[in-house]
């Protein structure tokens, strides 16, 4: 990540613009996670005006890499992401925007974009630290 400046106008506070480490292209990653069970729902990118509307409106607004353009969660889908929290961690380089999800967060129309590939799942049992004994 570089601490570049954003490349498209933006009205966010320059406070939070001059704390924001941007990748190359002006962007940050936006984890959505639904605020009351902590499930994580997808990842968005942000430029510092998609994230002065998400903080200003309520509604997560994310850059679009292969559009070249802002969409808002629901807009065309109706599965909205209503914005409850707004963190950006301790590198500053990463947003993590809790949110009341209505509907399904990922486009192919699942509850969360993490649902259909698990490459690994612990069942609970014992664990690798007990066949190390």
């Amino acid at each position: 990540m570089t601490t570049s400046t954003p490349r498209r106008p933006s009205r966010l506070d320059p406070e939070i613009a001059a704390r924001l480490k941007r990748s190359a292209d002006g962007l940050l990653p936006a984890i959505a996670q639904q605020y009351d069970t902590k499930e994580v729902l997808m990842l968005g990118w942000m430029d510092d005006e998609a994230l002065h509307r998400t903080l200003t409106t309520g509604r997560c607004t994310y850059w679009s890499r292969s559009r070249q353009e802002y969409w808002v969660k629901g807009d065309t889908s109706g599965h909205y992401q209503w914005v409850k929290s707004v963190a950006l961690d301790c590198d500053a380089d990463t947003l993590l925007v809790q949110v009341d999800q209505v509907g399904a967060a990922c486009h192919t129309g699942a509850r969360t974009c993490f649902d259909a590939d698990v490459l690994l799942k612990d069942d609970g049992d014992s664990g690798p630290a007990a066949t190390d004994q």
